[in-house]
């Protein structure tokens, strides 16, 4: 859904809302981090002392609060909205006028997210507040699985752990409802990261492919056939594992038709990747996964909370294929979401 414009907030929450808008538009980390940290420090500051500190206009001796963030601070002590912030959000385009923006309103959850317990950059419970700022009533955790160790991939035993703490998080954030999840790795015999006695603990599953992507026609089309038909698996992840800016990355290649058709069979569904970078599957692939009568989920595959908001790219691609909204998992509430789910599993 569509961010409403920021009225006056308190400086913590400028700050966080300044990280949030840089995120949601691709700016560097180190730029976002400035402002998380700087709000964490405020958070630990007294309201006394911080207001003595702008008094005196000795923000910038706490440490962690620069000149950027000392003016954010200060404005937001006066009342009024720092100029900062106003200035992102300025720069930041109206996604009312996009080609998805209806499309975007019909979603209540998003099915693949990423926290700070793999390669996300933070924690589970805001992650689960962005989503609820956005008007979602669930999102689903989508950490990674323990053989992508350069993101920090979950073993079983942290899994385990994370199901427990998303437990907790839902009672505090309670009506809204994290689904537990994982992004399993689809490995080069086709078989997933975790055994099907710990998907079967998770609410929904997507697979996707991080390694051998060059792997020829017959071997990643074999890969994906053995992943989608894994009874735990609801949602095939960024399908082609293409990287679209900087570098890029091809296309890996496989047999889509067969790919889509078995989706469609198995009654899952195929990712439609938010990234910006990613924008997977591209849309002559797209277009055939409509016509062989797949089900998509819209995803923003957010590693921020900023992120979360990309769905918009993944809503205007939809619309682009004319992807009616039954046809898009995330239109539903997620007791018919865990419904869809479990007849996978059946």
């Amino acid at each position: 859904m569509a961010d409403e414009g920021t009225g006056a907030l308190a400086p913590a929450d400028s700050l966080d809302r300044i990280a949030y808008v840089l995120e949601q538009s691709a700016q560097p980390t180190y730029r976002v981090r400035a402002f998380r940290r700087a709000a964490a420090v405020v958070r630990e500051t007294d309201p006394d002392t911080l207001r003595e500190l702008d008094r005196l206009g000795r923000l910038e001796s706490l440490a962690g609060i620069g000149k950027a963030t000392a003016g954010v601070i200060h404005d937001a002590l006066a009342g009024i909205v720092p100029e900062y912030l106003h200035d992102v959000e300025e720069a930041t385009p109206d996604v009312g006028d996009r080609p998805g923006a209806e499309l975007l309103e019909l979603l209540r959850g998003d099915c693949h997210t990423h926290s700070d317990w793999s390669d996300g950059g933070s924690p589970i419970v805001e992650m689960a507040r962005a989503a609820r700022g956005l008007g979602h009533d669930w999102v689903v955790l989508t950490d990674h699985s323990g053989s992508l160790k350069v993101a920090h991939g979950l073993t079983l035993e942290r899994l385990v752990a994370q199901i427990d703490e998303v437990a907790r998080v839902n009672a505090e954030l309670a009506p809204f409802r994290i689904l537990t999840g994982v992004e399993v790795d689809i490995l080069a015999d086709g078989s997933l990261d975790h055994p099907d006695e710990v998907l079967a603990l998770l609410d929904v599953v997507v697979a996707s492919v991080h390694s051998h992507l060059r792997d020829d026609t017959r071997t990643m089309t074999r890969r994906l056939l053995t992943a989608v038909s894994n009874p735990h698996v609801d949602v095939l992840g960024h399908c082609t594992g293409r990287l679209i800016t900087g570098k890029g990355r091809p296309e890996s290649e496989f047999d889509a038709e067969v790919v889509f058709g078995a989706i469609a069979a198995h009654g899952k569904a195929l990712e439609i990747n938010s990234r910006p970078e990613r924008l997977d599957p591209p849309s002559r692939l797209l277009e055939l996964a409509v016509q062989l009568g797949c089900d998509f989920a819209i995803d923003s595959d957010a590693h921020a909370p900023g992120q979360l908001a990309w769905q918009i790219n993944g809503c205007d691609k939809a619309v682009a294929a004319g992807i009616a909204p039954d046809r898009i998992v995330n239109t539903r509430d997620h007791h018919a979401l865990l419904a869809w789910a479990g007849t996978h599993a059946a």
